[in-house]
């Protein structure tokens, strides 16, 4: 039987009609349910009735290959609102006639579909209080900047996220280091007088080292979209995995949803560029001693599943001195990350008092190795 509420899924994007007065209903960030932007209605989103699932990283082989150039290719949404027709290449998005929000139909185009989701936590409002709290909290920023308090842009997107899991075996090779110290015999000229005096000099006894360590990763994250740097995707960290919920298409409804262009294959290797690190750390604790040098690391990897989920930015631009900055916001902690004007007059002051300081701890020495005299 089909949901009274959902209408165009013959056309492959859905839109959720109010039962009061049928405008198109959204998600309403922090809570479980959809709402009405008009008449305020709530409509609970009904629990999906499955676990988060883990995918066997194996069924990648067995899947068809995505054709060429799916990524970036255009889907065609149908309002069922008001009958237009509203090209993107996202999987939910708003009609650009009438505003109703529409959700795509992801098994219909994706190769691989949404695992889980992690709603939006934060509102418009929440989001601009993130942005005010970051922008008065600006070192060597402009006054004027403390001022801001509105977005003059406003969009709230999903990001495609993978997570893979593995347990890894990792076979080392390097060196430890030992400390040992030594006495080191030394002249000292003073006054026209010589002495000879001693001081104890540390050494490192250096060995060969090998071993194996093992860890376990769980949901190590990658990015699944090349529309924003990772580096500055990195920099919202962290996100409560922990608050993810199975994918439901509701959502969805009023944000943007980006689809994946990087393949889960390519983000394995990202994965394991992001393992590596950690792996290595593991080395230099078994090696132990003082110091370490690791020359090589084979690492195996099993158990290895993946799942793609989506996870929620606020993406804001502020007016500054006749310029747009662009700032993002995780809309599930609300981490701020983003360009900000400096303040020339304000750094060129605090290197001057830091010059000031100094000067004066000189002048105090000093004083005090004259006053000692």
């Amino acid at each position: 039987m089909s949901d009274p509420n959902v209408a165009g899924a013959e056309s492959g994007s859905r839109s959720y009609a109010c039962q009061s007065c049928g405008a198109g209903l959204e998600y309403a960030p922090g809570t479980g349910s959809m709402r009405c932007p008009y008449c305020g209605r709530e409509h609970p989103i009904a629990p999906a009735g499955r676990p988060v699932r883990e995918h066997d990283y194996a069924e990648l082989a067995r899947m068809p290959p995505k054709p060429r150039g799916i990524a970036g290719a255009a889907r065609l949404f149908a309002c069922p609102g008001c009958g237009a027709r509203t090209e993107s290449d996202t999987l939910s998005e708003r009609c650009q006639f009438c505003g109703t929000p529409l959700v795509a139909d992801a098994a219909s185009t994706e190769r691989i579909v949404p695992e889980a989701i992690l709603p939006f936590g934060i509102d418009r409002a929440g989001a601009r209080d993130a942005l005010r709290t970051w922008t008065s909290s600006r070192w060597f920023a402009p006054s004027s900047l403390k001022k801001v308090s509105e977005a003059e842009t406003f969009k709230g997107s999903y990001l495609p996220y993978w997570t893979y899991d593995a347990r890894t075996v990792s076979d080392y090779t390097g060196r430890r280091g030992v400390y040992y110290w030594v006495t080191e015999t030394y002249t000292v000229t003073e006054n026209g007088s010589t002495r000879t005096e001693t001081r104890q000099v540390r050494r490192t006894r250096w060995s060969h080292a090998a071993g194996r360590v093992s860890r376990d990763f769980d949901d190590v994250l990658v990015p699944g979209t090349s529309r924003v740097a990772s580096e500055r995707l990195d920099k919202l960290t962290p996100w409560l995995l922990d608050r993810a919920v199975p994918y439901e298409e509701r959502y969805l409804a009023g944000f943007q949803t980006v689809r994946y262009d990087i393949e889960p294959e390519d983000g394995l290797e990202a994965a394991k560029r992001r393992m590596a690190p950690v792996i290595e750390s593991d080395c230099r604790h078994d090696i132990g001693g003082d110091e370490q040098r690791v020359s090589s690391v084979a690492t195996r990897y099993s158990d290895l599943t993946y799942k793609l989920v989506l996870l929620p930015v606020w993406f804001l631009g502020y007016v500054h001195g006749g310029k747009t900055w662009q700032v993002m916001v995780n809309a599930s902690t609300g981490e701020v990350i983003g360009q900000r004007p400096y303040s020339a007059a304000r750094i060129i002051a605090a290197v001057l008092a830091g010059v000031a300081v100094v000067a004066l701890i000189a002048l105090l020495v000093v004083n005090a190795g004259a006053r000692g005299q």
